[in-house]
């Protein structure tokens, strides 16, 4: 574990750090599709992603869910810190995009850490900060942006997280995302692809331009 640990974790935190991790840290694999953390949960410990891609989702009570924000390699989930830290239920659903690997912390060694190590401070005050950031894009996205800027925006981060201008998924995914209905998201498809930005396959799209 050490070893995948440096390799996500090696630049951020100190070696000894690191070691501790390592001896109270619980690996977990993950494969595409699985929920790994559910609306309503008590969460008793911390994620740390070390390899893999996690779709962090809102529940909307009348509609459906609302993709927030993706996790990659090196992150953690700043709606499951604050869950952690004030032992309340989970207001967020963690799906994975791709497969990959966890580690799970305790919560007591996240305090006790926090007072230890300035680099571990440093990384969860970082993490609610981008975290934030990305949340409140996905809110301006939702006020200031149509639906087809919104969309592309969504095919523009699949293709960074999967490292692929080939993304593999259906409309009626997409749409479940996007908190629209499949109809939408093919006429959208459709017109992207007739302005020459996207080219639609069967089972995939291909993103042609930036």
């Amino acid at each position: 574990m050490i070893e995948l640990l440096k390799a996500s974790y090696g630049s951020i935190f100190e070696d000894k750090l690191v070691d501790e991790i390592a001896q109270v840290a619980v690996l977990r694999d993950f494969d595409e599709g699985d929920i790994l953390i559910d609306f309503g949960d008590y969460i008793k410990k911390m994620p740390l992603l070390l390899n893999g891609a996690i779709k962090i989702l809102r529940e909307d009570f009348d509609e459906g869910e609302l993709l927030l924000y993706f996790l990659e390699k090196g992150d953690t989930c700043a709606m499951t810190l604050a869950c952690c830290m004030g032992e309340t239920k989970s207001e967020i659903r963690a799906v994975a995009e791709t497969k990959g690997q966890l580690v799970m912390i305790p919560i007591a060694k996240m305090e006790e850490w926090l007072g230890k190590y300035k680099s571990w401070r440093n990384f969860v005050f970082n993490s609610y900060n981008s975290r934030l950031k990305e949340m409140l894009s996905a809110i301006d996205n939702l006020a200031f942006m149509n639906m087809d800027e919104r969309l592309l925006n969504y095919l523009y981060d699949k293709s960074k997280i999967n490292k692929s201008r080939e993304i593999s998924t259906t409309h009626q995914d997409i749409a479940y995302d996007l908190h629209t209905s499949r109809v939408v998201i093919s006429r959208l498809l459709k017109a992207l692809e007739n302005e020459g930005r996207i080219r639609l396959h069967r089972a995939s799209i291909e993103l042609l331009v930036k």
